[in-house]
């Protein structure tokens, strides 16, 4: 058995793009233009197929750019990175869908791709007349697709329209057939990009679930996605890209630190850490929370939170005058407005007149992988809020494996990851 299913060798891959045509000032410009055009016209058409390794031309892009790597059969492998950096070029050179510019390409096995859902169906043809096409054109024999019809269509949850022309399908039954036809393929090596965007939030969910079978089923895949969940979940180690090149390869967290972080790095310091800003909504006369700053244990910005990191919550309120009796509340929210974590001060630390800041340590964050939003208040002790409002922020906590199981804990799973041991007792 070979060492790798795929290794990818110094692989590029360029293009030729438009460039803006030249203006014309005057109508005799304009005119002399059109007269040289057909001599202009071929020497453009004679330029497709023609390129200078001297020298960068403007309408030249290299959407891969000397890229090298292995895949152990079996291994999953995330490909991650911002639109642009390459992703879905590199799996239609590995697909032979496009050839490769310069650079070698190796596959042991057979390879099957999931790069654009719904290739290859037809508007007037059946449910399952498509479905037998569709297979055909991913690469699957006849007798496979019988043994799997069954299943395809139950997956899919389109069994009372099988029969019905696809093209009265609406756009979502017609994207969980397609996803439900590759799924269930059964190649060595899979290729798949972005298939976990079709269909509503509980469909994502049962393709995320039969994506884990693969992934489990000794197949070597590699994952295009912006779903840094799956990643985390799927694959234990990414590949990022950026301008046609790889900019890292480690375990997949260490992997989306990275991406992640890339953001941070691009957007403004001052605004990468802070949640909320107020920009001056209320009269300065007015008690009120100004901002929220989201801080690491050593009090440094911190963009990015997973499962289980230490966090500061760092409040700057304006109060008009001094309220020994106060308190800051802040809340976390789920995206159906279930309040899942409250942070009270209690009356402990009085409400100072004037700009003030008052920090919230939050030790170990048990949130699983997910969006959050939070809410805020400014209070008095007899329950009269000075200030407050709900949602004024949106976060997300991404994905850790905290409990070494190979998988982070993630909302399929439970709502919180709580610490926690286990110990033999013997008897």
């Amino acid at each position: 058995m070979s060492d790798f299913a795929i290794k990818v060798e110094h692989l590029s891959k360029r293009y030729r793009i438009g460039v803006q045509e030249k203006q014309h000032n005057t109508l005799a410009e304009a005119g002399l233009a059109w007269l040289k055009s057909p001599v202009s016209n071929f020497k453009r058409l004679q330029k497709l197929s023609q390129f200078n390794e001297q020298k960068q031309a403007d309408d030249i892009i290299w959407a891969l750019n000397d890229i090298s790597f292995d895949v152990r059969p079996g291994e999953v492998v995330g490909i991650i990175g911002n639109n642009g950096a390459g992703k879905s070029t590199l799996l239609k050179v590995l697909s032979r869908i496009t050839p490769p510019t310069k650079g070698n390409v190796i596959l042991n096995g057979r390879v099957a791709s999931l790069l654009e859902v719904g290739t290859g169906f037809h508007a007037e043809m059946t449910g399952r007349e498509n479905v037998y096409l569709n297979g055909t054109i991913l690469g699957m024999s006849k007798s496979e697709v019988d043994h799997k019809f069954d299943e395809i269509v139950a997956f899919a949850e389109v069994e009372k329209f099988i029969d019905t022309p696809v093209k009265r399908y609406s756009s979502g039954m017609r994207m969980r057939l397609a996803f439900a036809v590759a799924a269930h393929l059964e190649p060595e090596i899979l290729l798949v990009d972005e298939v976990l965007a079709v269909g509503d939030a509980a469909f994502q969910k049962k393709c995320l679930g039969r994506m884990e079978n693969v992934a489990q089923s000794g197949r070597t895949v590699l994952f295009v996605t912006h779903n840094m969940d799956a990643v985390l979940t799927l694959c234990p180690r990414s590949i990022v890209l950026g301008n046609g090149q790889i900019v890292l390869q480690d375990d997949s967290e260490k992997a989306v630190r990275a991406y992640l972080g890339s953001f941070s790095a691009n957007a403004r310091e001052t605004d990468a850490h802070i949640l909320y800003c107020g920009n001056g909504e209320r009269p300065l006369s007015q008690s009120q929370i100004t901002r929220i700053e989201l801080l690491d244990e050593n009090s440094n910005p911190k963009p990015t939170v997973n499962t289980w990191d230490d966090m500061i919550l760092r409040v700057h309120y304006e109060a008009k005058e001094a309220y020994q009796y106060g308190t800051i509340i802040l809340d976390i929210r789920d995206y159906q407005q279930r309040r899942l974590l409250v942070f009270d001060s209690g009356l402990k630390i009085p409400i100072k007149q004037g700009q003030h800041m008052i920090e919230c340590m939050i030790p170990r964050l048990p949130l699983v992988a997910g969006e959050y939003y939070l809410g805020a208040g400014l209070a008095v002790s007899n329950s009269q809020w000075l200030w407050r409002k709900t949602n004024i922020a949106t976060f997300r906590i991404h994905g850790k494996d905290v409990y070494e199981l190979g998988r982070p804990p993630n909302l399929s799973r439970m709502m919180f990851a709580i610490p926690h041991e286990w110990h033999q007792i013997s008897r």
